[in-house]
């Protein structure tokens, strides 16, 4: 496997209103992460769409019923006016009129858009027999890996879907609102997910929780944490235990309670992001910072890669 350019992009967006948005672009696939639509994220989504060249999303992913997840009728707004190809939605059963009108919403979506333009549209239900049934991640690369729900809880919160995106120059890991101290020590104990994450999504908006603990920030060590939080943050997220524990790891926080917080591949799309948070509902910025992709160094110490350096005529990577 070789490093590859690819143009990045990871956005999480400011709703203006309790709620998870955002959208992660890599090798001319976008997806956007949670069926959340205010009128403030509207302008920044279409034109991080401009910006990636694209007319309508590839992917909605969804994981959770909770309404700070999937709200109807911004979900109705997103398939009607973002005209998604594949939806991805969580597999539990959640009792709530929303979740229950949000998934019959869905399946009518896609029956529809097959039957309207005969194309293969993909609705998929990420439960505990499709996350067994597929293949595990091996070493490095760019295939995203969904981690759970490998079983479900007792809690709705613990069946939200886990997911690495791996397809860009840099992976961002998206956590949902899961809590339980079992999910946290299955992903420490994945060789993939305790070292490719460069973004991480915290779990449950940052809330005081198990998996949002010291020795999985120390095991992960993702180099931004990202924290959705309203202007108001009438919840306190991220928790003030949970900054001390990422400071005591080494990890910035962002939260888009001051504005976006945009990450972008720089350069060749090979070595280089850049993290911007930006002031709110403005293209002001507060604050930029620039990274190094963990992809950049691990296959950097790759063992094909040490044994090419060795070879006459390597001249390393730029």
């Amino acid at each position: 496997m070789e490093l590859k350019p690819i143009k990045t992009r990871f956005r999480a967006y400011q709703l203006g209103a309790p709620g998870s948005s955002f959208s992660y672009f890599a090798d001319e696939h976008f997806t956007l992460i949670e069926a959340k639509l205010t009128e403030q994220s509207y302008q920044s989504l279409a034109a991080e769409l401009v910006i990636c060249g694209k007319t309508s999303i590839d992917t909605l992913h969804i994981t959770s019923w909770d309404q700070d997840h999937c709200d109807f009728n911004e979900l109705q707004t997103i398939l009607d006016t973002l005209k998604p190809k594949k939806i991805e939605y969580p597999g539990y059963v959640h009792n709530t009129d929303n979740a229950k009108k949000c998934r019959r919403e869905i399946l009518h979506y896609c029956e529809e858009a097959r039957r309207k333009a005969r194309l293969s549209m993909v609705a998929r239900c990420i439960d505990p027999p499709y996350v067994k049934s597929l293949k595990d991640a091996k070493g490095l690369g760019y295939t995203d890996v969904i981690f759970h729900p490998k079983e479900y809880f007792s809690g709705s919160n613990d069946n939200s879907t886990v997911k690495l995106y791996r397809g860009g120059m840099f992976n961002v890991a998206s956590l949902g609102d899961v809590e339980h101290p079992n999910i946290g020590s299955m992903l420490r104990r994945s060789r993939t997910f305790k070292t490719e994450v460069d973004v991480l999504i915290l779990a449950h908006h940052g809330s005081n929780n198990h998996v949002n603990s010291k020795k999985f920030f120390q095991t992960v060590r993702p180099t931004i944490a990202v924290c959705s939080s309203d202007y108001d943050n009438q919840y306190g997220h991220p928790h003030d235990d949970v900054r001390q524990r990422l400071y005591e790891a080494g990890v910035r926080v962002l939260t888009t309670k001051t504005g976006d917080v945009l990450v972008e591949s720089l350069a060749n799309h090979r070595k280089e992001y850049q993290v911007t948070n930006f002031k709110s509902n403005s293209t002001d910025i507060s604050s930029t910072e620039r990274y190094t992709s963990k992809k950049f160094h691990l296959f950097n110490v790759n063992p094909d890669t040490i044994r090419n350096r060795l070879n006459r005529g390597f001249k390393g990577l730029k």
